[in-house]
């Protein structure tokens, strides 16, 4: 399938309606997603991007379809990762010859996957394509999200191609991010950018002050993941600078993890504790066992404060706990608060190590860790309201 994008630009991806994990087991795509590339046409043409390798044959037949593969003058590597670069050696093993455009970083990563050699051309900051009437600029965003990451903009018709910056993994038909569901579309791009944008917050402020000072025009944005944004692009840009601008909603998020509900329980009480001392405060409470992790970042990263509660069993705590809490810590969230709270049988380490990771995560500790010796009765019950209302105080 063959989408066209304006009269010179023609999404040539694959829609994979069944995805549902990325970057192996790491990330949940429930809406699926999209692997997008691009054939930009002039005098000369440019392939932006191929396909995940899986799809690799189906790609470049797709793209045969579409044009004669010989008159591809350039392809244009903006990422090495293989979602986006895995057809490349399906498509260049038909047309050997035609030379990549990729950052130096990007030539390493190639290689280093494909152990090939080919007609690399490395590009920096301001390196043009002329593709015959038209032409391709080149802005390296390194660690947006990998060191080879870099965007192209194509000056006629004033378009961002931007990799994985401002994508989301969302499967549609429609591909054009004004035609599907707001709520959910915006909710799949924060979800993306919680999950694995926000250790890079400061180089994506950075780089979107970096492109705004080109005032170059934007007439829209073509991700490598999703919906192409066409009407007013400069949505999700905004969206992007508040995110990396320390995001937080009013909100706090409790997550726990438990062996008999003893811990559910005080996470329950502590949540009610929070309502009562901040009325005006959104409050969720997330069983990690249960839940989806990634949903989970989601709305840690939404949050003003987090409390982290978990039973403890062989002097640690129970592995999704340790999993969440390995995932923030590596995620570098800035002005957020954090607590413990655990129930425990006889020796009682959890809250100690949570808090001990709760600080090494960057987070401030908004009061000292509550240990529940096993059940809370009801006096115990009501120390976890009065915990609940003191992190309330601190918001």
């Amino acid at each position: 399938m063959a989408v066209k994008i304006t009269d010179n630009v023609t999404w040539v991806g694959k829609i994979d309606w069944d995805l549902n994990k990325f970057h192996g087991e790491e990330y949940s795509t429930f809406k699926g997603s999209s692997y997008n590339a691009y054939l930009v046409r002039g005098e000369k043409t440019a392939l932006v991007d191929t396909v995940y390798r899986p799809f690799a044959r189906e790609f470049v037949d797709g793209l045969a379809r579409e044009i004669d593969l010989s008159r591809i003058d350039f392809v244009v590597a903006n990422h090495a990762e293989v979602d986006h670069s895995g057809a490349l050696p399906e498509l260049l093993r038909r047309i050997p010859d035609v030379p990549v455009y990729c950052t130096a970083n990007a030539v390493k990563s190639l290689r280093g996957h494909y152990h090939a050699d080919w007609n690399f051309r490395t590009v920096g900051a301001g390196d043009t394509l002329d593709l015959g009437g038209r032409s391709l600029t080149f802005i390296p965003a390194p660690m947006l999200h990998w060191p080879d990451s870099m965007f192209c903009y194509l000056d006629t018709d004033a378009i961002l191609f931007s990799n994985d910056a401002f994508g989301h993994h969302y499967a549609s038909e429609a591909m054009f991010a004004d035609l599907v569901d707001q709520a959910g579309l915006e909710h799949e791009c924060l979800k993306y950018y919680a999950n694995i944008l926000t250790p890079f917050s400061r180089m994506v402020t950075k780089k979107i002050e970096e492109f705004a000072a080109l005032k170059l025009p934007l007439t829209a944005i073509c991700p490598s993941h999703g919906l192409v944004w066409r009407k007013d692009p400069m949505w999700i840009v905004g969206k992007y600078l508040e995110w990396a601008a320390d995001y937080q909603e009013n909100q706090v998020t409790v997550i726990y993890d438990t062996m008999w509900d003893a811990t559910r329980e005080m996470a329950d009480a502590i949540a009610k504790g929070v309502r009562a001392g901040a009325p005006g405060t959104t409050v969720k409470v997330l069983h990690v066992g249960h839940r989806d992790k990634n949903e989970i970042v989601t709305e840690i990263f939404k949050s003003r404060l987090v409390a982290a509660g978990c039973s403890t069993i062989n002097r640690g705590l129970l592995s999704a706990m340790t999993g969440i809490l390995e995932m923030v810590k590596g995620l570098s969230f800035r002005n957020k608060l954090g607590a413990a709270f655990g129930s425990y049988g006889w020796s009682g380490e959890s809250v100690g190590l949570i808090e001990k990771w709760l600080a090494e995560s960057g987070l401030t500790l908004a009061a000292e860790g509550l240990k529940i010796n096993w059940r809370a009765d009801a006096e115990g019950l009501a120390r976890c309201e009065e915990f609940g209302r003191t992190l309330a105080a601190r918001l």
